[in-house]
């Protein structure tokens, strides 16, 4: 033996995941299934994984995926005035609107919410004056490019516009990093590690949207049927007849059920109150 250390002679992680990748992939298979293979060897976290599959992905998508569909676009029309459209914004709480005069194919500009300080300030305020340039973008647009335009243009909003030039929707930078970073919460989302039913006082209830209906219902006494859904969202999708927006509430069954949190995807988080007479028909309102 020489002495010489044989600890020393391994390769170090950042050797050994170079060496992985020096096979150069020849093509974006080969390369997601070479991630895996980092991840199956300790070189890769799940959620680093997760993160590069998730940059791949948004190489590969177009805005009208990931878009919030037309009819759930929350906007202001121009024809109102600030009393009146202010409740709406505190209620949908986005920091963002499109503006429209008449409907939302003639989209006039955007206002933000921090700019309607100035109203509560008792200065001289006009909407029209407050509006930034809407920005518009084909459906086909790469998420990836999109990401780029919103990055180097300071714009957080962008409108989607079909072939014959008429709205179909909406995309925020915020609906782009998910796809890469996963669901990005906010104050009404759940910690991992919690329970799916959180009893908040005798009638109301917050529960994640894949909660068992079974488990609800042995949890808050309730009657609800799981023939055709098994969950708590299924429920809610089945009353809307689509996938509804944050803010609408839904009566099922002497219930009144409300969206706390919702993506252009799917649902996340409900709150549950238990009415004191149950109404003759399911009722949905937004």
């Amino acid at each position: 033996m020489d002495g010489t250390d044989s600890s020393s002679s391994k390769p170090t992680l950042l050797e050994r995941l170079s060496a992985m990748l020096m096979r150069e992939p020849e093509d974006r298979e080969q390369l997601v299934a070479l991630l895996y293979s980092a991840f199956q060897r300790n070189l890769l976290d799940a959620d680093a994984l997760s993160m590069m599959e998730g940059v791949i992905q948004v190489s590969e998508r177009q805005v009208r995926e990931i878009m919030i569909p037309r009819a759930q676009m929350d906007v202001i029309d121009i024809s109102q005035p600030p009393e009146q459209f202010i409740p709406f914004v505190i209620e949908t709480a986005h920091s963002r609107f499109p503006v429209v005069e008449g409907d939302k194919d003639n989209i006039i500009g955007v206002l933000l919410a921090k700019d309607l300080l100035r109203y509560y300030a008792g200065e001289e305020f006009n909407v029209r004056d407050m509006l930034r340039p809407a920005v518009f973008v084909p459906e086909s647009k790469r998420l990836n490019v999109l990401l780029r335009d919103f990055r180097s243009n300071h714009n957080h909003l962008a409108l989607v516009v079909d072939e014959y030039g008429g709205v179909c929707g909406m995309a925020t930078i915020e609906d782009v990093l998910e796809q890469i970073v996963g669901d990005i919460s906010d104050e009404y989302d759940f910690d991992e590690d919690e329970d799916n039913i959180i009893r908040q006082d005798e009638t109301h209830w917050r529960v994640k949207a894949d909660t068992d209906i079974e488990d609800f219902n042995e949890e808050a006494g309730s009657e609800f049927s799981d023939e055709e859904y098994d969950t708590v969202g299924g429920l809610v999708l089945k009353a809307a007849g689509q996938l509804p927006k944050r803010g609408s509430s839904f009566m099922i069954d002497g219930w009144q059920f409300t969206v706390l949190h919702a993506d252009s995807r799917r649902l996340h988080a409900l709150l549950l109150e238990k009415v004191s007479a149950a109404p003759q028909d399911n009722e949905a309102t937004v």
